[in-house]
């Protein structure tokens, strides 16, 4: 797992292109850089099989959140507007947020990775929603 990026900054008007995907399905070379955003290390997946560019827990929702959140489908906005201020609120989590807003600008593809059953309202699909709100990623 490397700490950087693949390649060199977006040309300004040119967004990057983000993607969602469970860390167990096959990787493909259109993956870009591939972030892991869970707090917890994929069951039974071995580093090497999980070919993963950098694993970002921090910008993962709390144990308390996740473990309310439950994917069930009634919590998903309350998840979302917790998650949101989650990411706020902590330096550790705003800062991680802020490392994907920098992935963003620096990378033409960008794989955000999750572990859970649910493919449609867990974190990576929420990070993917803020970071879409927080387009356009131009470089300062």
């Amino acid at each position: 797992m490397e700490n950087g990026s693949k390649a060199g900054p977006q040309a300004a008007g040119k967004p990057c292109s983000v993607a969602v995907k469970r860390v167990y399905a096959a990787v493909s070379p259109g993956d870009g850089f591939r972030v892991l955003v869970d707090r917890l290390w994929p069951r039974g997946l071995s580093k090497e099989k999980a070919k993963i560019d950098l694993w970002l827990k921090d910008a993962a929702p709390s144990h308390e959140l996740r473990v309310w959140f439950d994917h069930q489908p009634g919590r998903w906005p309350h998840f979302l507007r917790r998650y949101r201020l989650e990411l706020q609120a902590n330096s550790r989590s705003g800062a991680a947020f802020e490392r994907l807003k920098l992935l963003v600008r620096e990378n033409p593809r960008l794989t955000l990775l999750f572990g859970a059953k649910e493919e449609h309202m867990n974190n990576a699909v929420a990070l993917k929603r803020f970071l879409d709100d927080a387009a356009p990623f131009s470089t300062p």
